[in-house]
């Protein structure tokens, strides 16, 4: 599958030009962030508007928040490593500590040049995954950046990729379903070598003649609630407009046109869906996957 139909493409178009305008606003990835490990292969540059990652044979890279938040509207700009990429793997997610903890996952898995990058999302809560969905997208994702999007709040977790939903984890503690809505999260990103497992299973290795591999950052944007000494910048866990510019998204869901946007992109680009496999589930599906 290539990155675009011509059928489909244009249906996008107007939120392409709503991407570029939408640019999120002044962002410094020194006052934000910590580069974490790699011995010098994650750099932060044009005066903090820019966080680059590296892979060499020898080791990969990543970093981590400063905040710690629990809830929000978190907004990154990534342009991922370009031509054969086959073998990394950028992970970009939300994560708490300890044994039981939470995550929200966006992990994209290269490919050999020419074949498409594969989206891969999860949600963890209480220390459980298991819950894969697998994309391609609708561009190459190598040759500009892209605005990718979590949405976080007590209802639900929305995945978009330039403001097009492609993934809705809906709160279902009703139906017995944990849900991540306790434990404040980090935001980290890494870029490492996977090649045991990323593309095709293992079988294509990476090629470290293409060394180093590079990954780029821009543009973070966060409107959320920090948590920092045991408490929440947000009151009652509720942002108020003292604390939040924008606190729509606390209690944001999808509205028609959203839902279409969410339908066409898993008609046409979801290529797993943990809740359609039921070799993986002899015992039944888990009970979230009879809800939607």
């Amino acid at each position: 599958m290539g990155y675009s139909s011509s059928s489909k493409f244009p249906l996008l178009m107007p939120l392409m030009v709503a991407c570029l305008i939408m640019a999120a606003s002044g962002s410094n990835f020194h006052n934000d962030f910590d580069i974490t490990w790699g011995d010098g292969r994650g750099k932060i540059a044009n005066n903090g508007e820019v966080l680059t990652l590296s892979l060499d044979k020898q080791s990969g890279s990543g970093f981590q928040s400063k905040n710690e938040y629990l809830f929000g509207k978190i907004d990154m700009q990534l342009k991922l490593v370009p031509g054969n990429s086959a073998g990394t793997v950028t992970a970009y997610h939300l994560s708490s500590k300890g044994s039981t903890w939470d995550e929200i996952d966006f992990e994209f898995l290269g490919n050999l040049s020419g074949d498409p990058y594969i989206l891969h999302t999860n949600v963890f809560s209480q220390g459980k995954g298991n819950r894969e969905q697998q994309f391609y997208l609708w561009f190459d994702p190598t040759t500009d950046f892209h605005t990718y999007s979590i949405l976080w709040n007590p209802q639900r977790i929305i995945f978009s990729v330039d403001d097009t939903p492609i993934r809705e984890f809906k709160n279902m503690e009703s139906i017995g379903v944990p849900f991540p809505k306790n434990q404040p999260m980090r935001i980290y990103s890494s870029l490492w070598n996977a090649d045991d497992w990323a593309t095709r299973g293992g079988l294509v290795k990476t090629d470290w003649t293409q060394a180093p591999f590079t990954a780029s950052y821009r543009n973070f944007n966060a409107d959320a609630c920090v948590w920092s000494n045991g408490a929440s910048s947000c009151k009652s866990n509720a942002p108020s407009s003292s604390t939040s510019t924008n606190n729509a998204w606390f209690s944001q869901e999808m509205d028609s046109a959203k839902q279409q946007r969410l339908q066409w992109v898993q008609q046409n680009y979801m290529i797993y869906n943990y809740c359609t496999d039921a070799k993986r589930f002899p015992q039944g599906l888990p009970p979230e996957c009879k809800m939607s």
